[in-house]
């Protein structure tokens, strides 16, 4: 089998809410409807809907997983220096959304942090050699 493409699929509990903190991070808009608001993120476009909870919950036939429970998947967003990664920390912040972990070192060449959006899905920042 032959898979064309992949995207994610994430509950979220406010559309205008997630909508204006993904702009203001500078994710792509991708189209709308009342039931969801869809970014495409880094150079090859990668998609993430983001479905309002009661909607898309019927369709998978259970229930999402509650972020602020634990961690179904965690989305890395690449930097290309500490520089890059300090600036996406101050427009997350600014934005809305809650810093996990704040920009530090991994070892030589490595450096990021963690970040949740307002529905708690976890997310890290990551320049690495």
């Amino acid at each position: 089998m032959k898979t064309k493409k992949i995207w994610a699929n994430m509950a979220v509990s406010d559309l205008a809410r997630t909508t204006a903190f993904y702009t203001a991070i500078g994710f792509k808009p991708n189209g709308s409807s009342q039931d969801l608001t869809s970014f495409r993120v880094g150079d090859d476009d990668f998609i993430i809907h983001f479905f309002l909870k009661n909607a898309i919950e019927p369709n998978i036939g259970g229930k999402m997983a509650d972020p602020g429970q634990g961690n179904e998947v965690v989305f890395t967003l690449s930097a290309d220096s500490e520089a890059e990664v300090n600036t996406w920390r101050q427009e997350v912040a600014k934005a809305g959304g809650a810093i996990i972990t704040e920009p530090e070192a991994f070892g030589p060449g490595y450096y990021g942090f963690v970040f949740c959006d307002p529905d708690g899905h976890k997310f890290n920042v990551f320049m690495g050699g």
